[in-house]
């Protein structure tokens, strides 16, 4: 019954050795537009009059203002154009920063990254909560919060079952908040072009009050303000960046064509909005959003018509705001997987589910998500302080890096001028706008997020000075994988002949030991002569098991599942080679997949039918002391597995490895 509906919410496990599976879950340009690109779009629903309101009583530079932000929207796509030519394969602001700054920048950035995309989920179901209530009668108000966590739960769950089914099933909204955009904003434009010399007049005339009232410099301070304010807008352009591995191949041109969508729209859109601001010269109201106001003075006219259209126009926008929520379901567990790859945080976060998803990612950017919501008890006034200073974190660090980069390679790159101006553009734009929310936001609680940034940080730092303690532990055991070669190579070199005289001849009823294993390393060769050790000559059959785990960092294309494939091959080759060197008949069974219990399970039958007489093996690293870090960072596959065997009737014994140094047993000589 679970199964059935875990299967039903989720859907069925996806088969691997499919070759067309890439084909299947990737995004075309125009699905990771729907899926990336709402998130900018939806900004449009309170970006402008976040903007326009610091403007009152000069609503012309409105204009100016719809332009600045239409052209830094282009200057942003050039800047992320480049980076995913330079790096096709992903990783956006965090791997940008790792590779062309440091590690521990990259870990800044894509620490900043991640509370972005939190904060993108909740403001987007917060603020689509509000508008949403907006139209239901004011009894119901008490159950808006609750509301808001069930359509969260909903996104989690659509998004566990993959990527590309929970854009197809959210694309209508997106669609017809496009339409009605655009065809209100085409009809205020083409209605108010007769008047273009009128508005033109009008526009100067602000101007010039606008320096006679404030000054050059209070007018130009009263701009930057408002262009600070409307940050917001952005967001959403960098996800492309971060979600390259589920973009449809050729990756980096649909990369590209997905952000000349966003740019266009975007900016269109905007600007429109902004320029129809100060065409109508709308007042802001305590019970309506701006763009509420505009909408019903362009459709006052047209009665009954005009009124449904109002009503389709303005539930398009509550309803984008949910569908903007996708942003942050889409590039934050990417950021995260790619994070824990590098050990920054807990690698269980890179790994897949059936469905091919970073399905732990999706579980803790949903529940952060709600911890925000229930923290802010679904205040968008209070998210909108929180957000958007982590994407220009990440935006100035990623520009900074190009800047670098670009600089380095003046002398081998012909177009490094152009590039360089590019990136340095950029750098001045995002900092510029980086600084300044922080010191218009700061007091408001911005440095709240700046903590939390913070904090986010430190404890990354603290996992990554763990993983490192591992690595150095584990390296001692890997001195014997050295050893081990270094003496199979002397006797291949010697001529030894000891493997064709001596080797134990197959025997399917003889005992068998299975031995689970991950690499030729030093944790599964100190498996094997511990059960040499201990057991001595009782087994004579030696069978390896390993599993090639695809995790966010291979699941890229065929290319690399080929490389996984060869890589376990190797492995295992390597260990048969050993066994048959001293003198035991060797076999090796793998598998690739995303759960190593369960393709463990798939190879057992096929174990069965070359040897009825098995006992699994695995060795489990012992630290020298037990901490918090190293119950929660370390999978325990080996106790999942022995779980799995025992009801089946299988034995497994589990042997402690320690991180001393143990020479190899006299049988193994």
């Amino acid at each position: 019954m679970i199964q059935r509906l875990r299967n039903f919410f989720i859907g069925t496990p996806r088969n691997i050795n499919d070759t067309a599976i890439f084909q299947k879950i990737s995004l075309i340009a125009f699905l990771a537009w729907v899926g990336i690109g709402a998130d900018g779009l939806s900004s449009s629903c309170y970006g402008p009059e976040e903007a326009f309101r610091v403007l009152t009583g000069h609503p012309y530079l409105s204009i100016f203002v719809g332009i600045a932000t239409a052209i830094t929207v282009f200057i942003i796509v050039a800047c992320y154009s480049q980076i995913v030519r330079l790096f096709p394969s992903g990783g956006g602001g965090y791997v940008v920063a790792s590779k062309l700054l440091s590690p521990q920048v990259g870990a800044v950035s894509g620490s900043a990254l991640l509370i972005d995309y939190v904060l993108t989920i909740a403001i987007s179901i917060a603020s689509g909560t509000d508008a949403l209530f907006s139209f239901l009668p004011p009894e119901l108000q008490p159950v808006k919060l609750g509301f808001a966590l069930f359509f969260l739960f909903v996104l989690i769950i659509l998004n566990m079952r993959g990527v590309k089914e929970s854009v197809l099933a959210l694309m209508p909204i997106f669609l017809l908040f496009v339409a009605t955009h655009f065809f209100l904003l085409l009809y205020i434009f083409s209605s108010h072009i007769v008047d273009i010399s009128t508005l033109t007049v009008e526009t100067v005339n602000d101007v010039r009050m606008s320096v006679a009232d404030l000054g050059m410099f209070g007018m130009f301070a009263l701009f930057f303000k408002a262009y600070s304010m409307g940050a917001g807008t952005y967001t959403g352009i960098e996800a492309v960046s971060n979600s390259m591995p589920i973009l449809r191949a050729p990756r980096v041109e649909t990369a590209i064509r997905t952000m000349r969508y966003m740019a266009i729209s975007l900016s269109l859109i905007v600007f429109g909005i902004m320029a129809a601001y100060s065409f109508y010269r709308v007042q802001p109201s305590l019970t309506k959003t701006l763009n509420a106001v505009l909408f019903s003075h362009v459709t006052a006219p047209w009665g009954k018509l005009g009124s449904f259209i109002l009503v389709i126009t303005l539930l398009s926008e509550a309803l984008l705001l949910f569908v903007a929520a996708q942003t942050g379901f889409i590039g934050g567990p990417r950021v995260l997987a790619n994070m824990s790859l590098d050990k920054w945080f807990p690698t269980k976060f890179a790994l897949l589910s059936d469905r091919l998803v970073t399905q732990k990612g999706i579980f803790l950017m949903g529940v952060a998500a709600a911890t925000a919501i229930l923290f802010s008890n679904g205040s968008v006034h209070m998210l909108v302080v929180l957000y958007s200073i982590n994407v220009f974190i990440t935006f100035f660090l990623s520009q900074l890096g190009m800047v670098r980069h670009w600089w380095q390679e003046r002398h081998s790159d012909m177009i490094w001028k152009k590039n360089l101006i590019t990136s340095g553009i950029g750098l001045f734009i995002t900092g510029f706008i980086l600084v300044s929310i922080v010191i218009v936001k700061f007091t408001s609680g911005a440095w709240f997020t700046l903590l939390i940034t913070g904090t986010v940080v430190a404890l990354a730092f603290a996992i990554k000075r763990h993983y490192k303690y591992t690595d150095l532990l584990f390296s001692r055991l890997d001195d014997l994988v050295l050893d081990a070669i270094a003496s199979m190579r002397s006797k291949e070199n010697s001529g030894d002949d000891r493997e064709m005289v001596s080797c134990s001849p197959y025997n399917p009823q003889g005992k068998t030991a299975v031995i689970l294993v991950n690499g030729f390393t030093g944790l599964g060769l100190h498996t094997v002569y511990h059960v040499l050790r201990i057991f001595g000559d009782t087994f004579r059959n030696f069978v390896f098991v390993q599993v090639g785990v695809i995790d966010a960092g291979k699941f890229k294309g065929v290319e690399e599942l080929d490389a996984l494939k060869e890589q376990v091959q190797d492995d295992q080759e390597d260990y048969v080679s050993l066994m048959k060197w001293h003198g035991y008949y060797a076999e090796a069974f793998f598998s690739i997949g995303t759960d190593v219990v369960e393709e463990v399970g798939k190879l057992i039958p096929k174990i069965k039918e070359r040897f009825s007489n098995i006992t699994f093996f695995g060795g489990q690293m012992i630290f020298p002391r037990e901490t918090f870090f190293t119950r929660l960072l370390h999978n325990h596959t080996v106790f999942s597995m022995q779980s799995f065997l025992y009801p089946i009737g299988i034995p497994m014994v589990i042997l402690p490895i320690s991180t001393q140094f143990m020479p190899e047993p006299d049988s193994a000589d």
